[in-house]
């Protein structure tokens, strides 16, 4: 490919909205452009890398007995009101009618899709297990989009679905399928990801695991032991907390006047904020009044909360509603209230604590020495809290480990939640219609290539593995009328080519630093620079991408040194 017919223009300047390195690149180098907010169209370059990531995909998925398939990105609702998700899901999920009045959606997953799929074409446990994937565009309508191809609303992604008779089948599956990702984020050059435990959300199940890339600008909060043993996403992780019991004292109400916050409460009384209770109220899915309570010095992990009541949002609840409960916002407390009004949940902070600060639902006043045992004995009891970095790891009771890191792909076990609900079943060895057990596995292939940007780049721009570079070598000719090296240059961009080796041949006669400028964004792993300096010399200069030093190499021996680069590089990635 010559440079003077490539589309797709570099930019010196970086866009004002972007943050993140890999957006600033992928706008400057030429790889995508933005047609609204989350959503772009690929460049020439752009497209080239991610068709490369879909390639790995396809050769890991077909390893693990995976069949492709296509299915659609409109979507009748009555599929997602058959799983119960059509009112379930929020805003994300994009609702229209279509000319006949009809419920539609743009799918932002496709369990339902497969599970319709699927049902009418397995019906035998002779014919399972199966896995159906495919690398298809999604839409989910994001409320702020961001970080480029990171955090978008239109995305491709490959979502891959197994169905099994047993658990036990399904397990087997999970962990050849994980080991699949971890190839597939090898292969793309992925410098450091991992696999951590991880909330399901929406999609059910009881078991799932998130690929992360590690990476500052990710908006996942990862907490991992020193050792490495222990590794959960802050939606889930919980820690090795101790708490203290002491003798019970006597329930006393103190005046607190104008005190309401944690910090104001506990100073007032001469005390800390692990001293007291803290009280939080939300609205769930089903207008529920819900009373989370936890010590002091915790926040509370929504996600775990969301979890253990097996709801989906939640939302803070107002001070009328509260009142309604019984409750005095900035003074709440969970005695006295009515059980048919708000349903309590405690943190094990404090269930293990006592003598605590407590609201008294009475404006400017307070409880000294709350007792959860004694004084609200029948509370339901359960982690709700909030990992820090520093708390100990429940498993080496080690510091725990901050980090952040984008999530490039998960894997679930579903069991039977769409099966069921849908009628996707089999008849077994006895005659017998059981729901199908289901796995489901999701990687987004634009997240992953600008993943691979934010862990290998430098100040100049992405520096591509071979296995996804746009190209494999860069030519750059230098003066090209000059001392043929025009000439030259189009020789051995033609004879790498015949060899199939990718070759971007910068044929535009542009002054040096222009040129590598340009090829430093385009980030080509091997650079041959030819010039009326070196060539009279029968000598080519060769670069690795990302390395100051270059080499002089005998023009007689450039073709054949370059397929053996390009041979060993690509070793590294199978």
């Amino acid at each position: 490919m010559k440079m003077s017919k490539l589309v797709g223009r570099r930019i010196k300047e970086a866009p004002k909205d972007a943050k993140t390195v890999s957006h600033k690149f992928i706008i400057r180098g030429g790889y995508a452009r933005p047609v609204s907010a989350g959503i772009y169209s690929l460049l020439p370059i752009g497209f080239r890398i991610t068709q490369k990531i879909e390639k790995i995909i396809r050769e890991e998925m077909d390893a693990i007995e995976g069949q492709e398939v296509k299915m659609p990105v409109v979507l009748p609702a009555e599929l997602w009101e058959e799983s119960g998700r059509y009112k379930t899901v929020g805003p994300e999920l994009l609702r229209f009618k279509d000319r006949n009045d009809k419920s539609m959606l743009l799918g932002m997953t496709h369990e339902e899709a497969v599970v319709h799929l699927t049902r009418g074409e397995i019906n035998s446990y002779k014919q399972l297990p199966v896995m159906l994937y495919q690398i298809q565009t999604k839409y989910r309508d994001e409320a702020r989009p961001r970080a480029g191809l990171i955090r978008v609303r239109e995305f491709t992604m490959k979502d891959a679905y197994s169905f099994h008779t047993s658990q036990e089948c399904l397990d087997k599956y999970y962990e050849r399928a994980h080991k699949a990702y971890e190839n597939i984020f090898r292969r793309v050059g992925l410098k450091d990801c991992i696999s951590i435990k991880s909330n399901p959300g929406m999609m059910g199940g009881n078991v799932s695991h998130e690929f992360m890339a590690i990476a500052e600008c990710g908006e996942d909060t990862i907490f991992i032991s020193p050792d490495g043993s222990y590794k959960a996403n802050r939606e889930v992780a919980t820690a090795a907390w101790k708490y203290e019991k002491a003798p019970s004292l006597p329930l006393e109400k103190v005046h607190t006047p104008g005190k309401k916050t944690i910090e104001e409460v506990a100073s007032f009384l001469g005390m800390k904020p692990e001293n007291a209770g803290k009280a939080v109220f939300y609205v769930d899915n089903d207008d529920n009044l819900i009373f989370a309570m936890i010590r002091g010095d915790f926040e509370v992990n929504e996600s775990k909360l969301q979890n253990f009541l097996k709801t989906g949002e939640l939302n803070f609840a107002n001070d009328e509603r509260i009142r309604k409960a019984g409750a005095v916002p900035g003074f709440a407390s969970p005695l006295s209230l009515d059980p048919a009004k708000v349903r309590i949940v405690v943190d094990n902070s404090i269930a293990g604590s006592s003598n605590l600060i407590v609201g008294a639902n009475e404006a400017d006043y307070h409880n000294k020495n709350f007792n959860f045992d004694r004084d609200l004995p029948n509370a339901e009891v359960t982690d709700i809290a909030t990992v820090r970095e520093g708390d100990p790891c429940p498993v080496t009771g080690q510091p725990l480990l901050l980090k952040r890191g984008i999530e490039v792909g998960n894997i679930f076990k579903l069991g039977t939640k769409y099966s069921a609900a849908m009628n996707c079943s089999y008849i077994d060895q006895n005659g017998k219609s059981n729901p199908m057990i289901m796995g489901c596995y999701g990687i987004g292939v634009g997240r992953t290539m600008a993943s691979v940007i934010e862990q290998s780049s430098d100040n100049y721009g992405p520096i591509w593995p071979i296995s996804i570079a746009p190209y494999q070598v860069q030519i750059c000719a230098l003066s090209p009328d000059d001392q043929n090296v025009g000439v030259t240059s189009e020789k051995i961009c033609n004879e790498l080519t015949a060899r199939g080796i990718e070759v971007l041949y910068d044929d535009r006669g542009e002054k040096a630093g222009f040129m590598f400028n340009d090829a430093d964004l385009i980030g080509i792993p091997f650079r041959l620079i030819l010039s009326p300096k070196n060539l009279p010399n029968g000598m080519v200069e060769f670069k690795v991408r990302g390395q100051k030093e270059s080499t002089l190499i005998p023009l007689d021996k450039i073709v054949d040194f370059i397929a053996d680069k390009v041979k060993t590089e690509f070793e590294k990635y199978k």
